[in-house]
């Protein structure tokens, strides 16, 4: 990817992230980046190509990161996963995936597929540590792995909007107690 195209996409990662997908504009890429509007839609002719590389990279990122920590214990890999969290906690940002679903209906079928694919993989690989962490008895909890990663999911996501109306705090509270929690 052209320099320009990786700070396109990362100024679009960090605007769905802060506003959403819907209340950016290409203007609100080019005048950070100091490029002209032109430049945005020669690499991303419509705002729906500029999403969907936003959820692809996330996808890649996810797939990076799970490899890296598929020789930690399980509860550590979830720790590793909590702290993605984190860092975007302590960016003021919240985790793509919540930002996207209030936006879900506007998006192309394209970028719903792409979006849909994200949340399947992110749900999957929890599900995976979870199912794993309770077989080595690093997790303990009742019910089904998967639904189990649900809750966590959704904790997780949920902790970010609430760290933006009270603070960091929440999020690092609610990480805490999920882990402990699960026994981790």
């Amino acid at each position: 990817m052209s320099e320009t195209k990786e700070k396109i996409v990362s100024m679009a990662d960090k605007l769905i992230r802060e506003k959403g997908f819907n209340a950016f504009s290409y203007k609100d890429i080019s005048e950070p980046l100091q490029v002209k509007n032109a430049a945005i839609h020669y690499h991303f002719p419509s705002k729906m190509d500029l999403g969907i590389e936003v959820v692809e990279q996330e996808i890649r990122s996810l797939a990076l990161n799970t490899e890296k920590w598929k020789k930690l214990p399980e509860d550590e890999q979830l720790a590793k996963f909590c702290n993605v969290f984190r860092k975007h906690c302590n960016n003021g940002n919240v985790c793509l995936m919540g930002s996207l679903a209030p936006d879900y209906e506007t998006l192309s079928p394209e970028m719903r597929e792409k979006v849909h694919e994200m949340a399947a993989a992110i749900v999957e690989w929890v599900t995976g540590c979870l199912e794993q962490g309770r077989k080595h008895k690093r997790f303990h909890f009742k019910g089904s792995a998967e639904d189990r990663a649900l809750l966590v999911i959704s904790n997780l996501q949920s902790s970010l909007l609430l760290s933006r109306v009270l603070g960091p705090a929440a999020f690092h509270r609610i990480s805490r107690q999920l882990l402990a929690d699960l026994g981790a």
